[in-house]
């Protein structure tokens, strides 16, 4: 599956850096709290520059799915069915990642998840499991 690896950015470089920790960063603006993914120079609530860093705990729900019996690529047909989703983190960000289960047809939205760490190459990549 190497073949989709993360290509850190400017913007990105940040969380990739902090993945290799096994740890979620995202900004938090200082002004009026908000947390947020992707990374911006603004805050998208405030519009404030001013933000600082914070780390998340890694727990959330689904807040959307969808269950792929057939591989879009062929790196990825080892894994079928997998599940793509974006969570619901706790501090508040959304974001796109796995959720790891041998029974993807008992999965719902709103179900609690919790972070997973799975190392590919010189990358841990997070992905979810259930919390319950």
């Amino acid at each position: 599956m190497n073949t989709f690896l993360p290509t850190p950015t400017a913007d990105t470089k940040f969380f990739w850096e902090a993945t290799q920790n096994k740890e979620l960063k995202f900004q938090k603006c200082r002004n009026c709290g908000h947390v947020r993914w992707p990374a911006s120079i603004a805050c998208p609530e405030c519009h404030s520059f001013d933000f600082e860093y914070v780390i998340s705990k890694g727990i959330g729900k689904i807040y959307s799915f969808v269950v792929y019996n057939v591989a879009f690529h062929e790196a990825f047909k080892q894994n079928l069915p997998y599940v793509v989703a974006i969570i619901e983190l706790e501090e508040g960000p959304h974001i796109l990642s796995n959720v790891i289960t041998n029974n993807p047809a008992e999965l719902r939205c709103e179900m609690p998840v919790k972070i997973i760490w799975e190392s590919y190459e010189n990358y841990n990549i997070p992905k979810f499991k259930l919390n319950y």
